[in-house]
């Protein structure tokens, strides 16, 4: 796996990991352990009135029961509900086959401390189970400690750096030509931005990485506006670019969740690998050149 793949499937994993909640997660994480554990872990369905034991998951090596909990947002109080009701109610079904159970949630910002005290408290009273969670961090560990083949399968393909080297013409047109025009207004000529924008803008290593590689085609998106036969037609796109990350800051979005819309308005991250490499060429092109993320201001320069 290169380094444009690896990039990207951080980003298609942390995109998942954010839009996937209730069955959707719970579908997600047993696909990612089945890939990771083959013939180890095994994913627990409900099973008409007798459900499912309490449990989302089975790891047989070491006896771990996994419990899956992908709310739209999280609520305290519903969490240690959740946690108390499914670890006793395993406790109760699985007994001296559950030597460890493990609370899988979906909280970017991790669990609230009442949450953690719960689990030690638990296990405290449980002294022949340990107890654990598994969060975005941890997923993140598993997920990228597969295959590219296997990371494929979970999350479609990704283009690699000899893709994006190898981008012409015929895969950028279709690309540029699908991003929604809007009218140009008086904004002046877009600028480069300066070499630290990156660091200014918050933007997650992958995402960070990606605009860097993406910079390799950038010439290539320059020569295609430079040809186009429509006079300011690359001017219609920045702007367009433009409205949209201004409409996705209004909204309070994060850089990364902007990053994921504006991928989305570039054409998304999905589909064939030369389209993605397409998509990201463009991205860096506007990234360096218009004003979507914010510029970075030198020291000083505002004095």
């Amino acid at each position: 796996m290169d380094e444009l793949q690896r990039f990207i499937f951080q980003i298609k994993f942390e995109n998942a990991f954010l839009k996937n909640e209730g069955q959707a997660f719970e579908d997600m994480f047993a696909a990612i352990m089945g890939h990771t554990f083959p013939g180890d872990f095994q994913p627990v369905r409900a099973y008409g009135n007798k459900g499912d034991r309490k449990s989302d998951g089975y790891r047989a090596s070491d006896k771990t029961i996994f419990q899956c909990y992908g709310p739209r947002s999280t609520k305290l109080d519903a969490m240690q509900a959740k946690v108390d009701t499914d670890f006793n109610g395993a406790l109760g079904h699985w007994g001296a086959r559950m030597e460890r159970w493990i609370f899988v949630h979906n909280d970017m910002d991790g669990l609230p401390a009442d949450v953690v005290q719960q689990l030690v408290d638990l296990e405290a009273a449980n002294p022949t189970v340990k107890l654990g969670s598994m969060g975005y961090a941890e997923l993140f560990d598993v997920v990228m400690s597969l295959t590219p083949t296997q990371l494929t399968d979970l999350f479609g393909a990704a283009p690699t750096q000899t893709t994006l080297s190898q981008l012409e013409f015929m895969e950028l047109q279709p690309v540029i030509l699908a991003i929604p025009r809007m009218e140009p207004d008086d904004n002046p000529p877009l600028t480069a931005p300066s070499a630290t924008k990156l660091q200014a803008n918050d933007l997650s290593d992958a995402a960070a990485g990606l605009l860097r590689v993406g910079r390799r085609q950038e010439r290539l998106v320059e020569r295609f506006f430079e040809q186009y036969p429509v006079p300011n037609f690359g001017e219609e796109i920045a702007q367009g670019f433009r409205d949209r990350y201004q409409a996705l800051r209004d909204e309070g979005a994060s850089p990364d969740a902007v990053f994921a819309e504006l991928q989305q308005f570039a054409g998304g991250m999905s589909g064939s690998p030369e389209h993605q490499a397409a998509v990201l060429a463009v991205m860096s092109y506007f990234f360096e050149r218009c004003d979507i993320f914010e510029d970075h201001i030198e020291e000083g320069a505002a004095t």
